[in-house]
């Protein structure tokens, strides 16, 4: 429409007019002919600017006219060209560029030269070149297909000013084909008010609407899309370029059934539904993995006699490998093939990935053979490359490691057994294997913990000339400090750099595993010092436990020293790290250690958190320092740190052990208050605390709460709560809970089982004492040895070998030489002691 607009704008010149002409050889042109300018200007300008005759030029400048220009300008070999031209013919004297001339430039650099185009409409608005509305509008156009809707809106703006042009409907369509192409729906929205103002409502057009269709399209508005296009059905402007810019744009919606049904109609109406629309639908379905419907687009295309490309045969036959019907994919493919639509490497991989995928190795090689042999080597090998990796995400490591081998080392043939091998052996001769291909199979055996394979592997790969992978190395590495082969791991980390593979900070923190593994503080700080002129921080996880292993190996003075060691080097431990050291510390019995380090690190700026405290206070209490204990708990509060499940847990004891039962129940009461959820440590506590106190009832009480409350007890309650009724002297109430601590799979440890057999037989619960005891004495005793329990063991016998109703059952043990074997475990140490 736009053409054809400016076509009619001028009789005098047009841009479309065509300039070729056979000049005569009986006579010279007048220098000042339109056909003279053109040819010999176009002359001077296909050639390279050193070659140009700079006399003969000024004399064709002082003849120059628009015409010629424009003719110049539509006829040169590239965009290159004409811009020279057009800038030359701007700074001859006395000329001056019109519209058209404008126009044929613009023309040229609409498709792919936005910012020269910027420039352009710029140079067009200062120098005020007249424009008719025709020549505006097509500006206008290239504008939009430019990209450029600001400058668009701005050329418009300044048209009447500085191009003496009033816009008209025409003008106004094209700028909002403009803001349409860019989506920019509420600018189109104002043009729209704007034209409405200035030209009436007779203005709009079916252009205007086809415009404000594919500005609501681009901008993904489908509401006000559909309105636009109901308003075009009343007036009967809907034809088959607005009816396929809608079915294109349902389809970037993702609502494709909606698109299925614009073609419908397209087709009921004896429109034909063009080839971009029908692709845009096949890729749209594809995208949502409806593959079905997509191959109904696709056999359409087929029905009207459209040609699919690669990209098409692409997308559904990677949709069906990915749905697992490989049977359908290649029956696409040799379609694909007999259209003589040459797959490329990227679908041969897909193909190969999938077959590998359902196992059928033994396709695979015959396919390669079939069509790698237009692929470029490299692409041969990519191939290859699949099929190890394949092979390897099958579990089949070895076959990969002997396809690789063979192709490295030259052997012919794979090991017996190996029969997936051999499917693809025979494919893979001629291939050369690169980096990837060493760098799949190493990572394989990395997986399976075939080290030596995979260090032999990474030889052959040197002396095949390849340097590998970063990934393979790091896993190798990884994997060799892992199995704790530290001094391999460094090998390799030295033949990595030599080979120009630079480490990373994963490559370094493998190492330092390794190191801190073999708790060699002095081997870490070496290599800390190296990753810190590389720039490669520590894992802290592996400074953790280095300070770890050495604080519970003893060496604790070492490990304050790795601490210091880092600090000097700018790695700051973080209170994780601190943390640990103070555990070792305390571990150690070292508590009073811990809180210097616990003191220092707050010194240095550091926040101890709820952690740290919990470490000092667990030391304190392990070590009978209960009062220290709760002074930490008090600083804890102090600094606004909101105590843990586990802090609470601690003091509960500490209380309990220290006889501050009241203390203990308002610390349960405040953890239920702050919503921290009681764990059966906490109520295990308090309840041995409870009976240790002599409040057996309140012990009760709770137990049974801590039921109500879905807290199950394990073993270590019902053990705590059994002995505590014993020593209460509620023997017979802890019967019951031992009867069901056993019904729930529970048993009572040695040592607990003897005292409570004792506080049976106390109680003159003789039958069930000798009843547990015989149990007892049926175990393996692997702490025989132990006084107590060897005391405990004999005051039992004695008691029940004198009572008529458990005596004959003591004899009996007796004859099977159990109690013989107890009271020779001790007895004559004990009767002289």
């Amino acid at each position: 429409m736009a053409l054809r607009r400016i076509a009619g704008a001028s009789t005098s010149s047009s841009f479309f007019k065509s300039f070729t002409t056979v000049l005569p050889q009986a006579a010279e042109p007048a220098p000042a002919s339109p056909s003279y300018l053109a040819h010999h200007l176009l002359d001077e300008f296909s050639r390279p600017r050193a070659s140009r005759d700079g006399e003969r030029l000024r004399r064709l400048a002082a003849h120059l006219t628009a015409p010629a220009v424009e003719s110049v300008i539509a006829r040169l070999p590239s965009w290159r060209h004409a811009l020279d031209f057009f800038r030359w013919a701007d700074e001859q004297p006395g000329f001056r560029h019109s519209c058209y001339s404008f126009n044929a430039m613009a023309s040229l650099l609409r498709r792919r030269q936005p910012a020269h185009l910027d420039r352009l409409a710029a140079d067009a608005l200062a120098a005020g070149c007249p424009m008719t509305p025709g020549a505006l509008g097509f500006l206008l156009r290239c504008l939009g297909d430019a990209g450029l809707p600001d400058t668009a809106a701005r050329v418009f703006d300044s048209a009447r000013a500085r191009l003496s042009c009033t816009p008209n409907s025409y003008t106004f369509n094209c700028l909002l084909d403009a803001l349409a192409k860019a989506g920019r729906a509420d600018d189109a929205e104002a043009r729209l008010q704007e034209m409405l103002v200035k030209c009436g409502d007779g203005s709009v057009d079916k252009y205007t609407l086809t415009s404000l269709l594919q500005c609501y399209s681009n901008a993904g508005r489908p509401d006000d899309a559909n309105d636009v296009f109901q308003r075009m059905s009343q007036h009967g402007w809907v034809d088959e370029h607005v009816l396929t810019m809608l079915a294109v744009a349902f389809s970037k919606w993702g609502k494709v059934d909606g698109a299925v049904e614009l073609v419908g109609r397209m087709e009921v109406l004896g429109m034909r539904p063009s080839e971009k629309t029908l692709s845009v639908l096949v890729h749209g379905f594809a995208k949502q993995r409806r593959i079905d419907k997509a191959i109904e687009m696709f056999d359409k295309m087929a029905t009207y006699g459209y040609v699919a490309d690669l990209p098409m045969y692409g997308v559904l036959i990677e949709g069906l490998c990915r749905q697992k019907k490989i049977g359908k994919a290649v029956k696409i493919f040799e379609v694909m093939k007999s259209s003589e639509v040459v797959p490329d490497v990227r679908l041969l991989k897909n193909m190969i990935e999938a077959f590998i995928h359902e196992g059928d190795f033994a396709i695979v090689g015959p396919f390669i053979n079939e069509n790698a042999g237009k692929l470029k080597p490299s692409d041969v090998t990519a191939l290859y490359n699949v099929v190890l990796q394949g092979l390897v995400n099958h579990g089949q490591v070895e076959v990969a490691y002997q396809l690789l081998t063979s192709r490295v080392r030259g052997v012919q043939g794979i090991s017996d057994g190996l029969t997936v091998g051999a499917h693809v052996f025979d494919t893979m001769q001629d291939v050369k294997p690169n980096s990837d291909s060493f760098n799949i199979v190493v990572c394989g055996l990395c997986k399976v913990k075939k080290l030596d394979d995979a260090l032999a592997l990474v030889k052959d790969m040197v002396g095949f000339g390849s340097k590998g992978k970063l990934l393979m190395f790091n896993d190798l590495i990884y994997e060799l400090c892992n199995a704790d082969r530290l001094d391999e791991g460094y090998k390799l980390f030295n033949q990595m750099k030599d080979l120009g593979v630079i480490p990373t900070e994963f490559t370094y923190n493998s190492l330092f595993y390794g190191i801190c593994r073999r708790k060699d503080p002095n081997g870490a700080s070496d290599l800390l010092r190296e990753m810190c002129t590389n720039g490669h921080r520590p894992w802290i996880k592996n400074c953790t436990e280095m300070v770890q292993q050495l604080c519970f190996s003893g060496r604790i003075t070492e490990a304050l020293g790795f601490l210091e060691e880092m600090l000097k080097m700018g790695f700051l431990p973080d209170i994780v790290t601190y943390s640990a050291a103070m555990n070792g510390l305390c571990k150690t019995g070292e508590v009073d250690n811990a809180l210097g380090l616990f003191r220092d690190i707050s010194a240095k700026s550091y926040l101890p958190d709820v952690v740290a405290h919990n470490i000092l206070i667990n030391g304190f209490r392990l070590s009978g320092k209960l009062n220290e204990a709760q002074e930490i708990m008090e600083e804890m509060l102090e600094k606004g740190l909101f105590p843990s499940v586990v802090t609470y847990n601690l003091m509960i004891d500490v209380w309990c052990k220290s006889g501050n039962i009241e203390k203990a129940v308002d610390c349960l009461n405040k953890m239920v208050d702050e919503e921290k959820s009681p764990t059966v440590v906490t109520y295990t506590s308090l309840i041995d605390g409870l009976c240790g106190a002599g409040r057996p009832d309140e012990a009760i009480v709770l137990w049974h709460k801590m039921s109500d409350k879905s807290c199950a007890p394990n073993k270590i309650a019902y053990t705590a709560f059994v002995n505590g009724l014993c020593k209460c002297g509620r023997v017979e109430t802890a019967l019951t809970y031992y009867e069901e601590m056993m019904t729930k799979g529970f048993v009572l440890d040695t040592f607990s089982c003897l005292y409570f057999i004792n506080a049976l037989i106390s109680n003159g619960n003789t039958t069930k004492g000798c009843e547990l005891l015989k149990e007892v004495l049926q175990r393996d005793m692997t702490q025989g040895d132990d006084l107590k329990m060897v005391g405990l063991i004999n005051k039992a016998v004695e008691v029940l070998s004198k009572d008529g109703r458990t005596s004959p059952e003591i004899s009996i043990l007796v004859e099977k030489g159990l109690i013989s074997r107890a009271q020779t475990m001790g007895i004559f140490d004990l009767e002289n002691a």
